[in-house]
Formats: structure tokens, C-alpha cells, sequence
């Protein structure tokens, strides 16, 4: 799974960070990273908390419920009452750009989409990224999102 997040990402914020907490599904056995975006995906189940990774088929109707604030392991089979918290609206989160990554404030106001886990974009019409907010700010080699939770996935599949 290229641009998947193999470790818990560096995060900073602007402003006060608000959780939310939701129930993690088991339906295959995962490793939620922090930074990691989360999902309703209705494809497996419709009301618990899932991790986004790049071979997620995006649905027109699943929904980006927010950035996981810490790291968790699910196995699957499980019983459904793991709890993970989540980042969520209006929480302004600043993930660190990889070298390879150049965005500037010439991205503000843009929908920010992840392709994989780990690797941010601002291609709104990609049908497979999750779209999580939008570009408030880039600083000191980070680029800061305006959450946009929950979003339902509109432009996917």
C-alpha cells in the first residue's frame, strides 16, 4: 500500500483541537496511526469508525469523520467497543510535508484529499481520495487544514 502511513504522523495545530470519540470496526485487523484519516466506510459498516488506506474504494456516500489523535490496534473479530479519539471540526490540523511535497499559501482555500494514508494532495476531482478540509495556512514545513467533518465523499467513485 504505497503512500500509507507506516508510523504515527507529526502533527501541529492551530488553536484549540477538538475530539470526538467513535467506536472502531473489526472487520479486518488494522493498525490506526495517529494522523491517520478516519472513515465511515458504508461498504462495511455503516455507524463505526474505520482507518482510510489507499486500497479503500471510496464511495459517493462514506464519510471522513475526522484525523485519529492516537494510535490503536484492531483485530478482527473482535467485539465493536474499541473506542478511538478523533480530531474533528473545527480543529485546524498542520501535517509535516514531505521533501517531495510543495505546497505553498498559493494552495489556500483549496480541498485538501488524501491518495493513501500518508500522502496529501489538493486534486479535489481525484474519485479515490478522501477529502478531509481545506488549506488554512503553510508554515515552517507543514501545511495546516480547516477540518471538515463529518464530509460525506461525494465526488468519490
Amino acid at each position: 500500500m504505497a503512500g500509507d502511513l507506516t508510523k504515527d504522523a507529526n502533527l501541529r495545530f492551530k488553536g484549540e483541537a477538538k475530539t470526538e470519540q467513535f467506536i472502531l470496526d473489526t472487520a479486518n485487523t488494522v493498525k490506526v496511526y495517529r494522523g491517520q484519516p478516519m472513515l465511515i466506510d458504508q461498504s462495511v459498516d455503516t455507524e463505526t469508525a474505520t482507518p482510510f488506506l489507499d486500497a479503500i474504494t471510496m464511495q459517493a456516500t462514506d464519510v471522513f469523520i475526522g484525523i485519529a489523535a492516537e494510535p490503536h490496534s484492531i483485530v478482527a473479530g473482535d467485539p465493536e467497543k474499541e473506542i478511538v479519539n478523533v480530531y474533528v471540526y473545527p480543529t485546524i490540523v498542520g501535517f509535516k510535508m514531505p521533501a517531495s511535497t510543495t505546497f505553498t499559501n498559493e494552495d489556500l482555500g483549496k480541498r485538501m484529499t488524501f491518495s493513501g494514508s500518508g500522502l496529501m494532495a489538493t486534486n479535489e476531482a481525484a474519485s479515490q481520495n478522501v477529502e478531509i478540509g481545506t488549506c488554512f495556512t503553510v508554515e515552517d514545513g507543514y501545511v495546516y487544514v480547516l477540518l471538515d467533518t463529518p464530509f460525506v465523499q461525494a465526488n468519490a467513485a
